[in-house]
């Protein structure tokens, strides 16, 4: 009866485990359609979107009359359901190629999306020389446009120019005609509410990007500050007063070892130096025991205290990178920012800033700083300082970085910015 019994049961859980994976492998092959579709209806919001209250054209401030907080509202909804069309594509592109699923509705709604899409987003080609009087920024997909308010462009602000722009030839260079342009505007009738919103839009740039930069540094921070005292005790629970569990290393061991002998021999320099009746060795050793038992919780803490650093450090990583996750909007904007003060350095100062990066961290002397660093990282999560691997280190991770830079150099700045090359060439000459 009980061999029959658990036989049964045997029979129930392995069709439960059965059920189970069928389920799992439907999701699995289910991927791609769910992904379309999730997809199709974002873009379907986006439409709607337009057809109702920017008259069937696209959610821009050129579109519509409505004032700049409306404006920033549809730009944010705008944007949320770009990046879940992108996402669930990418999703649907991965399934797809996976599970070879196949739909007749497939086509149609991938035609639908392609036009949402392709009607936000900036297809160009790289320029073939930038130029400090004209500098040209990549955006994509124009999600930055979406984020913050979009101005017309002025001199001051980042210049998207299709192909045609680069390529177009006439009897008189381009910067005479963007000057006699640039004069006209400022007479114009709207220059002023021009250059008021083109300020608003730097502002606004400059905010979120400061902000963003504060958060990705005080959250991660916060996080290890005050996750540290709350596990430090249960740490100290775990692991009890065991003698055995004291150190976690040898180092951590010798260290107090020589800390109690130079105790010793201090207590005896003290006897020599004085005029005090001689100390007994009952005494000395009574003190000794003191300071053993002061090295005994002083090391016990510090052991604890390095392994709650490696809970809380793996914490405050959470905390990035759930403020990297959510915070997509915010990236956008900051890559405008930080490009638009990169192109706006001289070239003397693009090349300065080249140079100190690289000579800091593979330069000459960069060994020393890495073995600092190494040595302080081993020391706070309570790991002994390993020399061979410190050597290997520096021996590899700097040639690894130097070769990045020299192909970065080699690669893209002499395509974005050929004079600050030549600035960077004569400098480190």
């Amino acid at each position: 009866m009980k061999d029959s019994f658990v036989k049964d049961k045997k029979i129930v859980s392995r069709d439960k485990l059965k059920k189970y994976l069928q389920s799992i492998y439907q999701w699995f092959t289910g991927t791609p359609e769910r992904s379309l579709s999730e997809a199709y209806q974002a873009a379907q919001t986006i439409r709607n979107i337009e057809i109702e209250y920017f008259a069937g054209r696209k959610i821009s401030p050129e579109s519509a009359t409505y004032s700049e907080s409306a404006i920033s509202y549809w730009q944010v909804q705008l944007e949320r359901n770009l990046i879940i069309i992108k996402l669930r594509l990418t999703e649907f592109k991965i399934g797809n190629s996976l599970f070879n699923t196949s739909n007749s509705t497939f086509l149609e709604k991938l035609q639908f999306i392609d036009e949402i899409l392709d009607k936000y987003n900036y297809k160009q080609e790289k320029p073939e020389q930038v130029s400090d009087e004209s500098i040209v920024l990549k955006p994509q997909n124009s999600q930055i446009n979406n984020v913050i308010e979009n101005p017309i462009n002025s001199s001051h602000d980042i210049e998207i120019r299709d192909e045609s722009a680069f390529n177009k030839s006439g009897l008189l260079p381009r910067t005479i005609g963007r000057t006699f342009s640039r004069i006209q505007a400022d007479f114009s009738s709207e220059a002023e509410e021009t250059f008021v919103r083109n300020f608003r839009f730097s502002q606004n740039r400059t905010r979120m990007a400061v902000r963003f930069f504060l958060l990705l540094i005080i959250i991660p921070m916060l996080t290890q500050h005050f996750s540290k005292p709350l596990i430090e005790p249960i740490v100290a629970r775990v692991r009890g007063e065991n003698p055995n569990q004291i150190f976690l290393h040898h180092e951590l061991e010798e260290e107090a070892f020589k800390e109690l002998k130079t105790f010793e021999k201090k207590l005896q320099f003290q006897h020599f130096i004085s005029q005090a009746p001689p100390i007994s060795p009952e005494s000395i050793e009574h003190q000794v025991k003191e300071k053993a038992r002061e090295l005994l919780k002083e090391f016990q803490a510090k052991s604890n205290s390095a392994i709650s650093n490696v809970f809380a450090d793996l914490l405050s990583l959470i905390a990035f990178a759930l403020v990297i996750v959510t915070s997509q909007k915010e990236i956008l904007v900051v890559k405008a920012f930080l490009d638009n003060i990169i192109y706006g350095l001289s070239d003397s100062a693009k090349a300065f800033l080249i140079i100190l990066f690289t000579d800091t961290f593979v330069g000459f002397h960069s060994p020393h700083g890495w073995e600092v660093i190494l040595d302080g990282l081993a020391e706070h999560i309570g790991l002994p300082a390993n020399q061979s691997l410190i050597s290997l280190f520096i021996a590899t991770f700097p040639v690894i970085l130097d070769t990045i830079f020299k192909y970065w150099i080699f690669r893209y700045l002499s395509r974005l910015s050929p004079s600050a090359l030549a600035t960077y060439k004569d400098m480190n000459e």
